[in-house]
């Protein structure tokens, strides 16, 4: 059944959580809904310069498959946690056998993978559709989206405006509607900058989390993977899918993994929320900073007790630490198409690559020796105190393509060291962190929140971001692309 019009904006416009309930009860199809992304994807995805491949029979057939599935069934069997139907779409390196991965770069423009990502394998086993292939920086180095080769996304609340990266094409597919959920990896940021600048939910997971087996690697001491939803409980849905132990990944973490849904709507009356006195807060622009002290205020009248805390010293070097780390360790695995292909790259990309490989051996294992001592006090100071941390993700409004299109020009480093201000650190020290929309800045653009919480408690994290998403809406709003048309 095709779905037109208003009907398929309006079935384009469900969370993730809703389609999975009316799929399920057979209120909607999975032809219906797949449709319906499928044709925004078609009338936006080119616009947005948001999705890098789409097979759109292909994904059709596979909802036809899931629809004879749900008809056999009286119910799916599988509750809240099954997606059997439900079209998601993924960044472009977490890699489909048989598929092309091409990684936002030419390098791999037609590189066919000869295995199935974990993160893939577990929302196949949910019965997702994984209708198509999206867009990020070359090879997952940009935290602004831009992308000189594959092309770069615009901001479906304005395309004048960066996405944010590297998991740009999943922002973007998210909050534009053409699909209910994707995948994203965060290295520095790259979940939490393009769901801080798109308006929707990122979770930064903690390390060792989600297996990072077949998604494209760029450092492996730093490197997490995890979902890009619209709202709260979307995004709980889908980690839970994913999280677990996989013994394809060395450090994938055998800790049970919790039901995310189960505590999530209980409140913040329990909860300590630790506002940073220090480091976090303090290069923060005045209206990014008003809307995170109206978000503490939220959370101080549903309850939660606001507490001060003071951030360790060292948490200062943690932005340039985990800098040093992901190039050195990306350079390690560019060094043969560095030699050989260096022409290949965007000159932002292969610059911070050359840096890499000239960090000096003892320089690059004293950052990594230097995170145990780091974590604990850190640690000690803010969850000795706190259960949450709420710290902003960007420390101004969402920039224009145009001002922020730095390349490899003098200043580059500077401008992708002071974006992730807020994020790196918890990169290097290896914690969860939950990007929220908090509201809007003067421009119209969106500007968000982090929760960060203890290692592995992301289900503390949820259940705070929940109880200001019900008090605020903070997730109602969606942007309007009839300027696209």
């Amino acid at each position: 059944m095709m779905v037109d019009g208003d009907a398929a904006a309006d079935v384009a416009g469900l969370s993730l959580a809703e389609v999975v309930r009316l799929i399920a009860r057979r209120k909607l199809s999975s032809e219906e809904v797949t449709h319906a992304c499928l044709d925004r994807i078609e009338r936006y995805g080119g616009k947005l310069v948001a999705v890098a491949g789409c097979e759109p029979e292909h994904a059709l057939n596979h909802a036809r498959a899931a629809d004879a599935v749900i008809a056999r069934r009286r119910s799916t069997g599988r509750g809240d946690a099954s997606l059997l139907g439900v079209p998601l779409a993924h960044k472009d390196m977490f890699y489909r056998q048989g598929r092309i991965s091409a990684c936002g770069s030419r390098i791999r423009a037609g590189f066919v993978p000869d295995r199935t990502a974990a993160a893939l394998e577990r929302l196949d086993a949910a019965g997702a559709l994984d209708i198509a292939r999206l867009n990020m920086a070359e090879f997952a180095l940009g935290v602004t989206g831009h992308n000189p080769v594959a092309g770069t996304p615009h901001n479906p609340w304005n395309p004048d405006f960066v996405t944010g990266g590297s998991s740009s094409g999943s922002g973007v597919a998210v909050a534009a509607g053409l699909a209910y959920g994707a995948l994203g990896s965060d290295t520095g940021g790259s979940i939490r900058f393009p769901a801080a600048c798109c308006g929707i939910v990122g979770m930064k997971t903690t390390y060792g989390r989600v297996s990072r087996f077949g998604a494209m690697p760029l450092s492996y001491s730093l490197d997490t993977v995890g979902p890009l939803t619209r709202t709260v409980t979307d995004n709980a849905l889908m980690l839970g899918i994913i999280a677990g132990f996989d013994g394809r990944d060395p450090a994938a973490s055998r800790l049970a993994v919790p039901n995310y849904l189960a505590t999530i709507e209980d409140g913040v009356k329990s909860l300590r929320l630790g506002v940073p006195e220090n480091h976090f807060l303090e290069p923060l622009t005045p209206e990014v900073r008003k809307l995170i002290e109206d978000a503490i205020d939220a959370f101080r009248r549903l309850g939660a007790k606001i507490v001060a805390v003071r951030v360790p010293e060292s948490v200062a070097v943690t932005n340039g630490m985990t800098t040093m780390i992901t190039t050195t360790e990306g350079a390690a695995l560019h060094a043969r198409w560095m030699r050989e292909r260096p022409g290949d790259y965007g000159r932002q990309t292969l610059g911070r690559l050359v840096a890499g490989a000239l960090t000096p051996a003892t320089t690059y294992i004293e950052a990594l020796n230097r995170r145990p001592a780091v974590l604990a006090e850190f640690m000690a100071a803010v969850f000795g105190a706190a259960d949450v941390l709420v710290t902003p993700v960007m420390m101004g409004p969402v920039p224009t393509i145009a001002e922020s299109d730095v390349g490899a020009n003098p200043g580059f480093a500077q401008t992708i060291f002071a974006m992730g201000h807020a994020t790196r650190p918890f990169n290097y020290l290896g914690l969860p962190g939950l990007s929220v929309p908090m509201g809007f800045t003067a421009n119209g653009l969106p500007s968000s929140f982090q929760l960060v919480g203890r290692p592995f408690d992301e289900a503390t994290l949820y259940r705070a971001a929940r109880a200001y998403e019900r008090e605020t809406g903070c997730t109602d709003k969606a942007p309007d692309l009839s300027k696209l048309a």
